[in-house]
Protein backbone atom coordinates (compact mmCIF):
# COMPACT_ATOMS: atom_id res chain seq x y z
CA UNK A 1 0.00 0.00 0.00
CA UNK A 2 1.23 3.47 -0.58
CA UNK A 3 1.58 5.76 2.25
CA UNK A 4 -0.14 8.61 0.35
CA UNK A 5 -0.52 9.83 -2.90
CA UNK A 6 -1.01 12.78 -4.12
CA UNK A 7 -2.85 13.39 -7.54
CA UNK A 8 -1.85 15.10 -11.18
CA UNK A 9 -5.07 17.63 -10.34
CA UNK A 10 -3.22 18.35 -6.46
CA UNK A 11 0.56 18.73 -8.40
CA UNK A 12 -0.26 21.00 -11.12
CA UNK A 13 -2.01 23.37 -8.50
CA UNK A 14 1.09 23.45 -6.11
CA UNK A 15 3.23 23.67 -9.53
CA UNK A 16 1.13 26.83 -10.20
CA UNK A 17 0.68 28.20 -6.92
CA UNK A 18 4.35 27.61 -6.09
CA UNK A 19 5.65 29.50 -9.53
CA UNK A 20 3.46 32.29 -8.69
CA UNK A 21 5.22 32.86 -5.36
CA UNK A 22 8.70 32.00 -6.44
CA UNK A 23 8.77 28.90 -3.88
CA UNK A 24 10.03 25.37 -4.19
CA UNK A 25 7.21 23.19 -5.57
CA UNK A 26 6.84 21.33 -1.87
CA UNK A 27 3.24 21.27 -0.32
CA UNK A 28 3.25 20.07 3.26
CA UNK A 29 0.54 17.99 4.59
CA UNK A 30 -0.07 18.80 8.65
CA UNK A 31 -2.99 17.52 10.65
CA UNK A 32 -3.58 19.37 13.86
CA UNK A 33 -6.28 19.15 16.69
CA UNK A 34 -9.38 20.84 16.12
CA UNK A 35 -12.56 21.49 14.02
CA UNK A 36 -15.75 20.45 14.10
CA UNK A 37 -14.45 16.83 14.15
CA UNK A 38 -11.25 16.25 16.30
CA UNK A 39 -8.70 16.58 13.25
CA UNK A 40 -8.16 18.77 10.46
CA UNK A 41 -5.79 19.01 7.69
CA UNK A 42 -3.19 22.21 6.98
CA UNK A 43 -1.53 22.28 3.79
CA UNK A 44 1.13 25.00 3.23
CA UNK A 45 3.93 25.46 0.72
CA UNK A 46 7.37 24.14 2.58
CA UNK A 47 10.88 25.18 1.28
CA UNK A 48 12.37 21.95 2.08
CA UNK A 49 12.06 18.63 3.38
CA UNK A 50 12.42 17.60 6.96
CA UNK A 51 14.83 14.97 7.24
CA UNK A 52 11.88 12.69 9.03
CA UNK A 53 9.25 13.75 6.53
CA UNK A 54 7.85 11.06 4.22
CA UNK A 55 7.31 12.27 0.58
CA UNK A 56 6.38 11.33 -2.73
CA UNK A 57 6.03 13.28 -5.76
CA UNK A 58 4.11 13.79 -8.72
CA UNK A 59 4.67 15.16 -11.99
CA UNK A 60 8.17 16.53 -10.20
CA UNK A 61 6.01 18.58 -7.46
CA UNK A 62 6.22 16.74 -4.02
CA UNK A 63 4.09 16.12 -1.28
CA UNK A 64 5.60 15.98 2.37
CA UNK A 65 4.48 14.83 5.66
CA UNK A 66 5.21 14.74 9.26
CA UNK A 67 5.32 11.44 10.83
CA UNK A 68 2.83 12.37 13.64
CA UNK A 69 0.44 13.28 10.72
CA UNK A 70 1.30 10.40 8.49
CA UNK A 71 0.07 8.03 10.99
CA UNK A 72 -3.32 9.62 10.57
CA UNK A 73 -3.68 10.19 7.05
CA UNK A 74 -1.60 6.73 5.67
CA UNK A 75 -3.14 5.48 2.64
CA UNK A 76 -4.80 8.91 1.67
CA UNK A 77 -5.05 10.58 -1.06
CA UNK A 78 -4.13 14.74 -1.97
CA UNK A 79 -6.56 15.63 -4.76
CA UNK A 80 -7.41 19.51 -6.23
CA UNK A 81 -10.92 19.49 -7.31
CA UNK A 82 -13.12 22.57 -8.73
CA UNK A 83 -16.87 22.32 -8.37
CA UNK A 84 -19.82 24.56 -7.64
CA UNK A 85 -18.71 25.05 -4.21
CA UNK A 86 -15.09 26.56 -5.25
CA UNK A 87 -11.91 25.07 -5.62
CA UNK A 88 -9.76 23.32 -2.95
CA UNK A 89 -7.34 20.49 -2.07
CA UNK A 90 -9.19 17.67 -0.35
CA UNK A 91 -8.08 14.91 1.42
CA UNK A 92 -9.86 11.44 0.93
CA UNK A 93 -8.70 9.68 4.10
CA UNK A 94 -9.56 6.02 3.92
CA UNK A 95 -8.95 6.55 8.03
CA UNK A 96 -11.16 8.72 8.73
CA UNK A 97 -14.26 6.97 10.39
CA UNK A 98 -16.50 10.55 10.28
CA UNK A 99 -16.17 13.88 8.94
CA UNK A 100 -17.60 17.14 8.42
CA UNK A 101 -19.60 19.27 5.77
CA UNK A 102 -17.00 21.48 5.01
CA UNK A 103 -14.65 18.52 4.01
CA UNK A 104 -11.91 19.80 5.90
CA UNK A 105 -11.61 18.00 9.44
CA UNK A 106 -12.29 14.62 10.76
CA UNK A 107 -12.57 11.97 13.11
CA UNK A 108 -10.75 8.61 13.50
Amino acid sequence: MTDIILTPSAAARVAWIAQRQSKPAILRLAVEGGGCSGFQYRFGLADGVEADDLSVETDGVMLVVDPMSLDLVRGAAVDYVEDLGGAAFKVTNPNATAGCGCGSSFSI
